[in-house]
């Protein structure tokens, strides 16, 4: 097995030391980070990704794979940084005001990192104003917001017309999702997409900026 797809591997198997250890590795060996990142790290997050989706393995699962990842990733930020490789693009995520679950939220964050996005995740209780200067202050280009209470929901779409006062509403789409909503709220509240779950998410965000 080459070292790429023990990278891949030891992601799945959540065996976070000896992802760094791969990575260094790699490193040395002369490999490109951006190959290291793309068919090492990505490639094992996208396996427990759908795994994920399918039920095959369940979050302390896919939480394990996340710490490998990121002790991969710790080896090649300076060097992915220094190449001045792209990220796929930026993405501002939050639970909304009023609602401090963020368990799903976290998830998605994990997801879209394995899937090689930069998250800037404002964590819970997140005010309007807050996801708008976000995105003024990093040039993200997708906004996701998260609400798991239903009296919570409609913060989404003060969110949504901020945007709109601000002139972001073209450049900036908007992805929602948690446990009450649907595809209708979404279309309702002039969200862009909605989905149900973090492998989702990765589709969605991916279907977007395409």
């Amino acid at each position: 097995m080459d070292i790429l797809s023990r990278i891949s591997k030891c992601l799945q198997e959540g065996e976070e030391e000896l992802a760094g250890n791969l990575v260094r590795e790699a490193i040395a060996a002369g490999l490109a980070p951006q190959k290291i990142l793309d068919d090492g790290l990505i490639a094992g997050m996208g396996v427990i990704g759908e795994q994920f989706r399918k039920h095959e393995v369940f979050l302390p699962e896919v939480l394990l794979a996340a710490r490998a990842m990121y002790a991969g990733l710790d080896e090649l930020k300076p060097l992915l940084e220094k190449a001045g490789i792209k990220t796929r693009g930026k993405i501002v995520l939050g639970t909304v005001q009023g609602d401090l679950h963020d368990i799903g939220k976290n998830l998605v964050a994990i997801m879209l990192r394995g899937a090689g996005f930069e998250v800037i995740d404002l964590g819970n209780d997140v005010p309007p104003r807050r996801f708008v200067d976000a995105v003024k202050e990093t040039g993200a280009t997708v906004v996701g917001m998260s609400a798991l209470l239903t009296t919570t929901m409609p913060v989404m779409g003060k969110v949504i017309t901020l945007l709109r006062e601000e002139g972001l509403a073209g450049r900036v789409k908007v992805v929602v999702g948690g446990a009450p909503l649907s595809a209708d709220y979404a279309r309702e509240i002039g969200a862009d997409a909605y989905a149900y779950d973090g492998s989702k998410a990765v589709e969605t965000v991916s279907a977007l900026l395409r």
